[in-house]
């Protein structure tokens, strides 16, 4: 009998714990889109400070957050293990690639795209979560102002929509993908969860940037004053 260890450093307890961690950080990213619309508010940011501020006492949440850095850290790990053994697997290249034949560019590009979404993430990490809950030097602004002057910057507003290009680009292959992986997809449903992927990445995509595009010209945030 194999144990639990074996069973996840197999090539197929791997590839589980990638599709797992994967889709848990899907939910995350639906929770934090539901955070950001309170931007939207025209109430000057009480809602969105509101709402970060409980998140910050709510003991749940606090474990959640835990719960989503392990996960964001084992979803990497378990990328470069996978890639490092499919390089081992097959160290000759071949002379003429065939990888492209019956694959989508953006299963070919899991490692690009997933690269960049990171980057992307420690430049968000760095430009709220360290000040508002590391160093807690916010400069006398609130997490609502603090946004608003973040999207005046042409250059972060710039990273934050290729950031949020390339999300939609992992995501419209990832998310089909892990539940093929987790043994929940057949050749009768892969229409739908092909669909359903897409249709995800779209939400997210637009969703997300919708801020930073919104609120650089002007047309959401005007109620919160700096």
């Amino acid at each position: 009998m194999t144990t639990l260890k074996q069973q996840l450093t197999s090539s197929i307890g791997k590839k589980v714990v990638m599709a797992a961690t994967g889709l848990f950080l899907c939910v995350f990213l639906i929770e934090h889109l539901y955070g950001n619309i309170l931007l939207y508010f025209n109430d000057g940011g009480v809602a969105f400070n509101e709402y970060s501020h409980d998140a910050v006492r709510n003991i749940l949440i606090r474990t959640i957050e835990i719960l989503l850095f392990a996960a964001i850290v084992i979803h990497v790990v378990q990328a470069l293990i996978i890639t490092m053994d499919n390089n081992r697997a097959r160290p000759i290249k071949y002379a003429v690639s065939t990888s492209s034949e019956g694959s989508s560019w953006f299963s070919r590009n899991m490692g690009l795209t997933g690269s960049i979404v990171l980057f992307y993430i420690v430049i968000h990490l760095y430009h709220y979560f360290f000040p508002y809950r590391i160093t807690h030097n916010m400069n006398g602004h609130t997490l609502a102002q603090l946004v608003k002057i973040g999207f005046q910057d042409p250059v972060y507003v710039a990273i934050y929509v290729v950031g949020v290009t390339f999300l939609f680009f992992h995501l419209n292959h990832a998310f089909r993908s892990a539940f093929h992986t987790l043994g929940l997809s057949n050749k009768k449903y892969a229409s739908v969860w092909h669909m359903a992927g897409t249709a995800f990445a779209w939400i997210m995509w637009i969703g997300f940037a919708s801020f930073p595009i919104l609120f650089y010209f002007g047309i959401a945030g005007k109620s919160i004053q700096i």
